[in-house]
């Protein structure tokens, strides 16, 4: 345990965990929070950790609702006021009205999280809070805003107190009297105070014209400040009275000073309760001012990997935005389970040393409760130690070279690991701890989480069981695996270095591989070429590099994957001038092998360039497509568009004809009812109307082609927006298979329609397959489909039809509403609150683009307003 506590303290330092400390109490809004992020400590079991993370969440969920966020106002730190008050001391009126704002201010902090839902983790910190409302009343009514007992404390203190008044004014009448009276013989008419007696300025040649008694003079000695005798005996009984107020005053003190003791313990847990939450509002607001997101911890023995996309180091990020510093250049890790250990090669000043500081930081803050600035998904494993060796440890005082400080420090990390795994192999891993203590509450909880027997971390082995990604405990155990494995993660900057090449390179081999065996997790930078063939050696191993950019001379910062950093040191000399003979030898003393395997390195370079050349064109493809798709989909819209006006400018020209042939029917019957009936008049104005009715009646449309699929075929599904090949020929319900790439799936007839647009009818089907079933085809011919509804048919919102997203990642909500949108009609209500915007964007971004959706708007206010999403389905 002892090189545990040196070696994460020291870790904690390289790592600079103080500064970001710092950074986050600068979020904290009372003076106890601030203590306490300025002190984080860091958990030591899993459950502590999530159960951090929970608070976070809810506490940037509640902040999102919030128009001013969680507020703390009047909540001061009392804990010195309740020592005093146990240890039987009275208080002050400043204390006891601190005491009764933070009461106050809890009251109301409690109120805020009380009203809101779906806030398990604060609700149940709250519900231990007694914020006891007699003693805050009590302390209110006797203490004033300015912390000074009132009046109304007591009726002997307001009758002291009015005496105190009449006698202070008695005195003043007196004293302006003698000043108007004297006024040749006071240097000036000021009434003042000298200890608590009333005097008044004397010049000092004139001191026998008012008698009394001299309490003070000036630095000249000119003036002389006097009590006339007048006021002594009024003097007197005031300070009597004002000894009596004190007295007093003290007496309802130390009644609420004792009420205040009576409840100690529940005002120490108050402050502990509002010490906490404002923490979880201090990382949930830094969170949010880092753009992070919310880790999950993931578990490598489930063959889960690491995946830490656009890391952005935290301090780096302060520093750019707060002092000007350089923007941050993210890094990806994304880390498979098999592996243990990761070498980063690339020149000096690459990048490689804050990618292991910023993977160490990015751990740390999983643990205490803090997101991560990363892209989502965020997943780490969650790591029983974090350890690090980066620096120089060189000291004079010491004696102690780079080397040796090096040597000391591993040594401290390789013990700190023994001794994790001698209790590992007893079954009291750090991780199970604190799952032991409230087993009995979560016996049914996968062991995922009861990782008390994590401990076994010989079945880490199993943890391992990573195999070929199905067993690699077989592997492990002929490598000579040991009995138990820390879940450490260790961090080791030039591993190695300091000493004879060929004597660190050997030493740094074999740390690295006891370093596989003995630790979850290793990443190390070193400029050991040998290191780079450890990946061909051992699967467990990985290499990375930081990126060179050799016409600039300068890194890029951007980490490689799969691909070892070659060296660049001839490159360069040759390119700042240096001889090309001296180059010449240098290569020549270097050896061919060392110049193949750069020139490999140099290959496997360009082929990740071509890759990430033609991955930009396809990306930039896929985007036109979709432009084009998206102005096709607008260009038939404004066809229907133009469709739907023609017809309706044709009807109206219909009824137009229509009522003018009505008006010349009628004018034949008023001629024909005029004159005498004749057959030949009939004759005439049945021709007519017959000639008339062929001018006004329009053409029969022709009927559209039919458009029936059959196995071969190709057709679209248009819900989503794929090209598809048709297996088989439809059933009798009108269902299909179909295929595209590699999935199979069975659709409908009218969720497809050819190549060309051509919409298969699928009533006309369905009767025609009734109709050699039992001949009832004509019934049916014209009933509409049972599915289609108006996009804007009136709807009741019901749970069916309600969809809650809230907290979800954009992806898992397109998910859930594709589904939604696939099994509903007509119109569905999605909640996805209001929080920091993102989920509401996605959630628009995608019903723009899905051809099921025909419009969207918020909900109304009484149906949640701009938190509620109402998508109207075609």
């Amino acid at each position: 345990m002892k090189h545990q506590a040196l070696i994460q303290s020291e870790t904690l330092e390289l790592l600079e965990w103080s500064r970001l400390c710092q950074h986050l109490a600068t979020f904290t809004a009372t003076k106890l929070g601030a203590i306490a992020a300025r002190n984080l400590v860091v958990p030591d079991t899993q459950a502590k950790s999530q159960e951090l993370l929970n608070q976070t969440k809810e506490v940037y969920e509640l902040d999102s609702r919030l128009s001013a966020g969680l507020s703390f106002a009047g909540i001061q730190d009392i804990g010195e006021s309740l020592e005093r008050a146990e240890l039987q001391g009275i208080l002050t009126a400043e204390q006891l009205l601190a005491i009764a704002t933070t009461l106050t201010g809890t009251r109301q902090l409690r109120r805020s999280i009380d009203q809101q839902q779906d806030l398990p983790v604060l609700q149940e910190l709250v519900s231990t809070v007694k914020t006891d409302p007699e003693l805050e009343q009590d302390i209110l009514y006797c203490i004033d805003e300015q912390g000074k007992v009132a009046d109304r404390a007591s009726p002997k203190l307001a009758e002291i107190r009015d005496r105190v008044r009449q006698l202070r004014q008695r005195i003043t009448q007196t004293l302006q009297g003698i000043l108007q009276r004297q006024a040749n013989a006071v240097q000036e008419q000021l009434i003042t105070q000298r200890g608590d007696r009333f005097v008044i300025p004397v010049k000092a040649p004139q001191k026998d014209a008012i008698p009394g008694i001299v309490h003070d003079a000036s630095m000249s000695g000119a003036t002389l400040y006097v009590e006339p005798n007048a006021i002594v005996a009024l003097g007197n009984q005031l300070r009597q009275y004002i000894a009596r107020e004190q007295a007093e005053e003290e007496a309802i003190r130390r009644r609420l000073t004792e009420q205040v003791a009576a409840v100690k313990p529940d005002l120490e847990n108050l402050l502990a309760v509002v010490t906490i939450i404002d923490l979880a509002s201090a990382r949930a607001r830094y969170s949010y001012w880092l753009q992070a997101n919310p880790p999950r911890f993931c578990d490598r023995s489930q063959g889960e990997n690491t995946t830490l996309r656009q890391l952005r180091h935290p301090l780096l990020v302060w520093q750019n935005q707060h002092e000007q510093g350089q923007p941050v250049i993210p890094v990806d890790i994304i880390v498979q389970p098999h592996i243990r250990v990761i070498t980063i090669t690339g020149p000096n000043t690459g990048g490689k040393t804050v990618t292991l500081k910023t993977l160490g930081l990015a751990a740390l803050m999983a643990k205490v409760g803090l997101f991560i600035p990363a892209k989502e998904p965020v997943e780490i494993p969650w790591f029983d130690m974090v350890l690090a060796d980066i620096g120089d440890e060189q000291s004079l005082q010491q004696s102690l070279s780079t080397f040796s400080g090096h040597i000391r420090r591993i040594s401290r990390i390789l013990e700190a690991i023994g001794e994790v795994g001698s209790r590992d192999e007893l079954g009291a891993g750090s991780r199970g701890e604190g799952d032991k203590e409230d087993k009995g509450d979560k016996e049914d909880k996968e062991d995922k989480e009861d990782k008390g027997d994590k401990g076994d971390k010989g079945d880490k082995g199993d943890k391992g069981d990573k195999g070929d990604k199905g067993d690699k405990g077989e592997i492990l155990a002929t490598s000579h695996q040991p009995p138990a494995t820390s879940y450490s993660l260790v961090l080791l900057d030039e591993v190695g270095a300091g000493t004879d090449p060929v004597e660190g390179s050997a030493l740094a081999i074999a740390l690295l591989r006891h370093l596989a065996d003995n630790a979850e997790l290793s990443m190390a930078t070193t400029h050991f070429g040998e290191l780079k063939a450890l990946k061909y050696q051992d699967e467990r191993f990985e290499n990375a590099s930081v990126e060179f950019n050799e016409e600039t001379l300068s890194p890029t910062y951007r980490l490689l994957w799969g691909i070892p950093g070659r060296s660049n040191a001839l490159a360069i000399a040759a390119r700042l001038g240096l001889k090309l003979e001296v180059i010449e030898q240098a290569k020549h003393q270097v050896g061919e092998a060392t110049e193949d395997v750069n020139q490999v390195i140099a290959g496997l370079e360009a082929q990740r360039r071509q890759q990430e050349t033609k991955a930009a064109q396809a990306q930039q493809l896929l985007q036109q497509t979709e432009r084009l798709y998206r102005q096709l989909s607008e260009r038939t819209a404004q066809l229907d568009a133009r469709e739907r006006e023609l017809r309706a400018s044709q009807e109206q020209a219909i009824q137009q004809a229509i009522a003018q042939a009505k008006a010349e029917i009628a004018q034949v019957i008023r001629k024909l009812q005029q004159g005498t009936p004749t057959a030949q008049a009939a004759q005439q104005a049945t021709v007519a109307i017959d000639r008339f009715a062929q001018q006004h009646t329009p053409p029969t449309p022709k009927p559209k082609a039919e458009f029936r699929p059959k196995a071969g075929d190709r057709i679209r599904i248009p819900r989503l927006g794929q090209t598809a090949e048709v297996l088989n020929e439809p059933n009798d319900d009108g269902e299909l298979i179909v295929r595209f790439g590699l999935m199979k799936m069975t659709v409908k007839l009218e969720d497809i329609e050819s190549l060309d647009g051509k919409k298969a009818n699928f009533q006309e089907r369905k009767q025609g397959g009734q109709g050699r079933q039992g001949g009832q085809g004509s019934h049916s011919s014209h009933q509409p489909p049972a599915t289609s509804h108006s996009p804007d048919s009136p709807t009741i919102r019901t749970s069916q039809n309600t969809f809650d997203i809230r907290g979800s990642r954009v992806a898992d909500a397109e998910i859930v509403l594709d589904k939604a949108i696939s099994e509903a009609s007509g119109t569905i209500w999605i909640i996805h609150g209001h929080g920091t915007g993102k989920l509401r964007q996605g959630v628009h971004n995608f019903l723009q683009q899905h051809p099921m959706v025909s419009r969207f708007e918020a909900a109304a206010p009484e149906d949640g307003g701009s938190g509620v999403t109402v998508a109207f389905l075609r």
